[in-house]
């Protein structure tokens, strides 16, 4: 494979995940280190689609870390080789792509090239993410973008990267009861039918409800109980 059709993220995501094998004491480069440095990525699309998914990084790279535990680790070691399993990986990321129309492997292609490898496959699958999921999350954070340069992410949809889409996380049933913040809930949605100043503030300490008050309100919308203009 030729690394000079890697986007930035994808070189840097290689970079870090060789150091982390070093770190580790891991006498191979494994498909896991990848994941780990995507999921971590500062600005990356990898987080984005996870939280597309209703699944966090910091829950996938706790699985790649566990999974990487059981690697071989070595003393002394000389060097981090790449294993079969990374060939396979960089392969098949650069099929993903031509399929695509892209014309640099990115970091999406890098995570669905992973559904087809054995280790990372089964990792994903533990955390219920497949092929599919990841297509219809991609959809929504890219849309009809091409990577056709070696920074995309610049491109793509910034709602989708920053953001939660709770209203579907609900839809879902990821959700969990909110309880007791009924008032609080049809105040927050008074506010938000106001024809002016209608931008409610949750204002509070750090675990008093906030969250929970508007996870209430996407609960209610995903049950269609709100008014019609909500």
């Amino acid at each position: 494979m030729n690394l000079e059709k890697l986007t930035t993220k994808a070189r840097e995501a290689l970079v870090e995940a060789h150091s982390q094998a070093q770190r580790d004491g891991h006498p191979e480069l494994y498909p896991e280190h990848i994941l780990l440095a995507l999921v971590q990525q500062r600005d990356g699309v990898v987080p984005a689609l996870l939280l597309k998914m209703g699944r966090t990084p910091d829950g996938m790279a706790r699985a790649a870390r566990e999974a990487l535990a059981r690697k071989p680790r070595v003393q002394g070691q000389s060097g981090v080789h790449q294993s079969k399993g990374l060939t396979d990986l960089l392969l098949r990321a650069e099929d993903e792509a031509q399929q695509m129309g892209d014309e640099y492997v990115s970091s999406e292609h890098l995570l669905l090239a992973m559904t087809d490898v054995s280790d990372t496959a089964r990792l994903l699958s533990g955390e219920g993410i497949d092929r599919n999921k990841i297509l219809e999350a991609l959809r929504e954070v890219r849309g009809n973008t091409r990577v056709t340069g070696q920074d995309p992410e610049a491109q793509y949809d910034a709602l989708g990267k920053y953001c939660r889409d709770l209203t579907e996380l609900a839809e879902r049933g990821k959700l969990d009861p909110v309880i007791g913040r009924d008032d609080e809930v049809r105040r927050v949605m008074q506010v938000l039918q106001r024809r002016t100043k209608n931008n409610p503030v949750l204002i509070g300490e750090p675990g008093v409800g906030k969250t929970a008050i508007v996870e209430g309100i996407a609960q209610r919308i995903a049950t269609g109980d709100v008014p019609e203009g909500l």
